[in-house]
């Protein structure tokens, strides 16, 4: 990417801090150390230690790129925005932006508590550059984006959390930058506005930048086309959304469940299990597929498949050997019709003594977004299950079969032991099986769910 096509360049950006253990080390790095090292004209101790808080980071920015940045707390993230939107200086390194910043940092860090509503509006777009004039223009929008009633007019230090990221992101939003600045600032406030937000921000980037740091998955490979991962101040890894992101889930779980590395790309063995019959069970039935599936607008799903050398990772007290998709009779299925009756099976075998274990899945789209998924925890919450070590074993899960729009799908299986909210994963196996749609009615939207009665009732 050239530099003239680029919004945002950061190039070998660092940022250290001194930290002294006790106040007076503090002027004595400030006093004695310069005096030593001229009278003696060689360095002397220094009454600090040395703190990176980001080491040599560097990347590129376009118009219509949206640049998500993920990382554990402490990783950098928010150090590398505030030098990005100008409040922090680098110690070393260049940060080149060409267009208006308007960020949303530490909420409210940019608002004065005891200034009104109001106020604080024509504060932040002064800091922008905006004079008053120009803040009065877009007041009346930035009231009604806001919907804070009446609050508007009464000082930010009565706000809740919520009212000021309402205020913080309708100033933002009225504010024509070409770039925006997005800290975990969505995480607050009621589940209407955050949509009303990633709805502007989906709108925003077909021509503007934005860098988005959150700590959700989904919205990061929903909203992003490119993301960062930052690891004690340096990239660890930068990519697509839906590989880095895995990347990252695989080694926040590794941390937490302390999974050694070596453990994280090995292999099972590819075992052949296939499913018993089921006895049919009766099922309402979307009354438009009979004419669906005579048409072109048929959901034609082609399976592929299983894939036992995808990545993984895990404990390994127990392995994912198969992942198939079964009609109702156990019949290993290689093309699916959307709205129908299918069975997913996970095979699975214990290499060492399994207690309650819980087998799920996760179905992706190709950007790597989960669409839906189940596990075997609830089911089995009170019935004590225990599998030998060297037993085989498998999970069956009975649905219908969305109507999915054309693209690309996959399916990661995962076993674990203990609860759904405290657990220990032994095998997480990405894109198991992958599978793709030829053909659909389904257009916009990410899903379809196949209606067992549609009506309209006049009275």
């Amino acid at each position: 990417m050239s530099s003239s096509s680029s919004s945002l360049i950061v190039a070998l950006v660092s940022k250290s801090y001194h930290i002294y253990k006790k106040p007076v080390d503090r002027l004595k790095q400030l006093l004695l150390s310069p005096l030593y090292e001229v009278c003696l004209k060689r360095r002397v101790k220094q009454y600090f230690t040395e703190f990176h808080a980001l080491s040599d980071v560097s990347f590129k920015a376009a118009r219509g790129e949206t640049i998500g940045i993920i990382g554990a707390n402490g990783a950098g993230k928010s150090t590398l925005l505030q030098i990005i939107s100008g409040t922090l200086s680098p110690t070393s390194g260049t940060v080149e932006v060409n267009g208006r910043v308007a960020a949303l940092l530490e909420l409210g860090s940019s608002f004065d508590p005891e200034f009104t509503g109001i106020e604080n509006v024509y504060l932040y777009g002064a800091i922008l550059g905006l004079d008053r004039r120009e803040m009065t223009k877009r007041l009346d929008k930035i009231c009604k984006y806001a919907d804070i009633g009446e609050y508007f007019h009464q000082p930010v230090k009565m706000y809740s959390s919520g009212m000021v990221m309402r205020l913080a992101f309708a100033v933002i939003v009225h504010v024509d930058a070409d770039i925006l600045i997005i800290d975990e600032a969505l995480t607050v406030g009621d589940a209407f506005f955050v949509q009303k937000c990633m709805r502007f921000l989906r709108d925003f980037r077909k021509n503007g930048t934005v860098l988005f740091v959150s700590h959700d998955a989904a919205a990061v490979v929903s909203l992003c086309s490119h993301v960062i991962w930052l690891q004690d101040g340096r990239i660890k890894m930068q990519g697509s959304p839906k590989l880095v992101s895995e990347a990252y889930l695989e080694m926040q779980v590794m941390k937490s469940q302390n999974i050694s590395e070596e453990q994280m790309n090995r292999q099972p063995s590819l075992g052949d299990r296939t499913s018993e019959s089921q006895k049919q069970q009766e099922q309402a039935r979307d009354m438009r597929l009979d004419f669906i599936n005579r048409s072109n607008l048929r959901n034609d799903i082609e399976l592929f498949q299983f894939q036992p050398d995808s990545l993984s990772f895990g404990q390994r007290m127990a392995s994912i050997v198969n992942v198939s998709m079964t009609d109702e009779a156990g019949c290993v299925l290689r093309w699916v019709v959307g709205g129908e009756k299918v069975k997913l099976c996970i095979g699975c075998e214990a290499h060492e003594i399994l207690k309650n274990p819980i087998v799920g899945f996760y179905v992706k789209d190709r950007l790597g977004q989960y669409l839906f998924g189940d596990n075997t925890f609830l089911t089995y919450e009170d019935k004590a299950l225990e599998i030998a070590a060297g037993e085989s074993f498998y999970a069956r899960f009975s649905f219908r079969m969305p109507l999915l729009p054309v693209g690309e799908y996959s399916i990661s299986p995962a076993i674990a032991v203990g609860t759904q909210d405290e657990h220990l994963t032994q095998h997480w196996l990405h894109d198991a099986l992958v599978f793709k749609s030829h053909a659909s009615s389904v257009v916009n939207s990410l899903v379809g769910i196949p209606m067992t009665s549609i009506e309209i009732i006049v009275q």
